[in-house]
C-alpha cells in the first residue's frame, strides 16, 4: 500500500534541506526507508510474495545507491541521515 499524501509530506517536511526540497538525497532516502519498513512488515505476513520481495530488494538497492552518493558527496550528511533513520552504517 502506497503511502499516503500526509504520511509523505510529513517525511518530506522533516528531511528537506531547504524550503520547497522533495528530491534531496535526504528526503529520497527516507521515504524509501518508511516504504521499505512497510513492505518488510507485509513480508512476515505474505511470505511467499515474491513479486513485492523483487520490489523490496530493489528499493533497499536503490537506498543503498542514494547513500554511497551522498557518501562521496558529503560523509557528514549521509551519518547524519543515517542516524535519523536509524541505519546500522
Amino acid at each position: 500500500m502506497p503511502l499516503s499524501t500526509s504520511e509523505k509530506q510529513n517525511i518530506i517536511k522533516e528531511f528537506q534541506t531547504v524550503k520547497g526540497d522533495t528530491g534531496s538525497p535526504e528526503v529520497q532516502i527516507a521515504l524509501l526507508t518508511t516504504r521499505i519498513t512497510r513492505l518488510t512488515e507485509h513480508l512476515k505476513e505474505h511470505i511467499h510474495d515474491t513479486h513485492s520481495r523483487r520490489g523490496l530488494l530493489s528499493m533497499i538497492a536503490k537506498r543503498r545507491r542514494l547513500l554511497n552518493f551522498l557518501v562521496k558527496v558529503d560523509k557528514a550528511r549521509a551519518s547524519d541521515i543515517g542516524k535519523k533513520i536509524g541505519l546500522k552504517d
